[in-house]
């Protein structure tokens, strides 16, 4: 990943990178590999994000048929 800083400016830089890895879901990643997840406890989360991937996309396809 690579942020730019322009004109000495390291916040502007910083906030930049926050961001970046925030889209990108890293601090996600970061959070879930701070302590073992059982396969079982992972099978049921991946299950639990799944739905609800499905749900917003049925979600974002009924408001756009205007339903």
């Amino acid at each position: 990943m690579l942020v730019f800083v322009r004109d000495n400016n390291v916040d502007q830089a910083l906030r930049a990178l926050k961001k970046k890895m925030q889209r990108e879901g890293i601090f996600r990643e970061i959070k879930l590999h701070r302590q073992f997840e059982k396969p079982s406890e992972r099978r049921v989360r991946e299950r639990a994000e799944a739905m609800r991937r499905a749900r917003k996309l049925a979600r974002k396809r009924a408001d756009r048929e205007g339903f």
